[in-house]
């Protein structure tokens, strides 16, 4: 979920991939614009602060957040789960990649997900 001035918002899963009892799934989607045909825009005012929020045990441990547009994705940039939207007005669609990595093993994933979501800002 994303929240917007104390407003939750349901993202959209995409692709994800999951270890357990040694035996692995993994579902590949479309990307963000396709997934989201037909969602509703979240409102939002520019600048205003997005705060993710995940309520699932254990916590991913690694992540990354794309803003995509028409010809370039952008990495955005987030501090203490949050960012702030643009300062433009328009549509912006993002990806938020999550990925629990194990402790014990360097660079072994234990699993990963694909969040997507859109604003608008007005």
């Amino acid at each position: 979920m994303i929240e917007v001035e104390n407003n939750a918002f349901e993202t959209t899963l995409g692709s994800y991939c999951w270890d357990g009892n040694g035996q692995s799934t993994c579902v590949d989607t479309n990307g963000s614009k396709q997934l989201l045909q037909g969602k509703d825009k979240i409102k939002v005012k520019p600048g205003e602060e997005i705060t993710f929020a995940m309520d699932y045990e254990p916590q991913p441990n690694q992540f990354h957040v794309l803003q995509i547009g028409k010809n370039e994705e952008v990495e955005v940039s987030v501090t203490n789960n949050s960012f702030k939207a643009p300062l433009e007005k328009g549509i912006y669609y993002y990806s938020f990649a999550v990925w629990w990595m194990d402790e014990e093993v360097d660079n072994l994933s234990r699993g990963s997900a694909d969040y997507h979501f859109f604003i608008n800002v007005e």
